[in-house]
């Protein structure tokens, strides 16, 4: 389906914007009309797109494929974050070993966090599959083979909202989560098994997504969402959650449907779709380098502000720095391609 992997690509741009507008303009996402609304959904469709991979119907599992599953994604997640993580250390903070243990403290990992998260979400998933693999003849008979994972997705998106509640949890504040990264596990999880559920049910949810009243809801459901969620935004917490989560998920499945109608438009037919897929396919080289090619220019993000809220100028400058920075990030990959030991062991090939 090439529209996904178009989609992905769209995706990692609105990433390297965002982190352009935070990391090099020096705007502030409560500030910013196009950083409020691009954080309700960049990350939530990245994590969607990765789950919607993740399940493939033609693997059987058993404990070598196991194995070999979760040290394949240990290869290509852990292993080229430690180097881009050294570099980023070495190049922009001199080799500041203060700098980079106060980075892994925090949850982010100064950006590095996404591949350490996705491979949290890996392990969980491949388990789950594993264990669901033994009870699978009984759920065909049952006809309940979609419980496990709904009930899965159900308990992450329980787990996510207590995260939002610190006067009923306490337990958000642990050292752990910070170090570990799990925390960003807590509040992603849910939309990678939202993902893994659609392709699972991918007939059934095409059909959905074909009805004619589908689209205008979604669509409806998001402004709304969207004008409740601008409303009570600054408090963060469990009163503005449920217009918030609401916004991103109506957000993200507004996307989908944008290009999945739209999918000749993306197709390797048109200029649009080979460079969309071109960046979707290329979206591990992308989060890894672009850090590394940030260009800080402070001025920008105060200039910004005397515009606001100007929502297609600060979209269009973030753009047009996130351009440049994927196009400056696909040239460096596509040295470092050209070693296959660096193909391998950086970008997993």
């Amino acid at each position: 389906m090439e529209w996904i992997d178009s989609m992905r690509g769209f995706t990692m741009i609105l990433v390297v914007a965002y982190h352009v507008s935070m990391m090099g303009y020096g705007e502030n996402p409560k500030d910013s009309s196009y950083l409020s609304l691009c954080v309700l959904f960049r990350m939530p469709l990245f994590f969607f797109i990765s789950g919607f991979f993740a399940y493939s119907s033609r693997t059987q599992w058993s404990l070598p494929v196991l194995v070999r599953s979760l040290w394949k994604k240990f290869r290509i997640q852990v292993i080229p974050t430690v180097v881009f993580f050294a570099l980023f250390i070495i190049m922009l903070h001199r080799g500041s070993w203060d700098k980079a243990v106060s980075l892994l403290q925090h949850d982010t990992k100064g950006g590095y966090w996404f591949t350490i998260v996705l491979l949290q979400m890996f392990v969980i998933y491949y388990l789950f599959a594993y264990v669901e693999h033994f009870f699978a003849p009984r759920l065909e008979r049952l006809r309940l083979r979609w419980f496990p994972i709904t009930l899965l997705w159900l308990c992450a998106l329980c787990v996510y909202a207590t995260w939002y509640m610190p006067s009923w949890f306490h337990y958000q504040k642990q050292d752990w989560l910070q170090w570990s990264s799990f925390s960003q596990t807590i509040i992603f999880s849910h939309f990678f098994l939202a993902g893994n559920i659609v392709h699972r049910y991918w007939d059934r949810f095409q059909r959905l997504f074909d009805a004619r009243w589908f689209a205008p809801l979604i669509i409806t459901v998001a402004v709304a969402a969207l004008c409740e969620h601008f409303r009570w935004h600054e408090l963060r917490r469990q009163w503005a959650n449920l217009p918030r989560t609401l916004a991103m998920y109506s957000l993200m499945t507004t996307v989908i449907l944008v290009f999945r109608h739209y999918a000749t438009a993306f197709s390797r037919q048109t200029w649009a779709g080979r460079t969309l897929q071109y960046i979707g396919v290329r979206t591990l080289d992308i989060y890894l380098l672009h850090f590394l090619f940030i260009i800080h220019i402070p001025t920008v993000g105060p200039w910004l502000q005397t515009c606001r809220p100007n929502f297609v100028l600060d979209l269009a400058v973030s753009l047009a720095g996130a351009s440049l920075v994927v196009a400056v990030c696909l040239a460096a990959s596509a040295v470092l391609r050209i070693s296959p030991f660096f193909k391998r062991h950086l970008f997993g090939r």
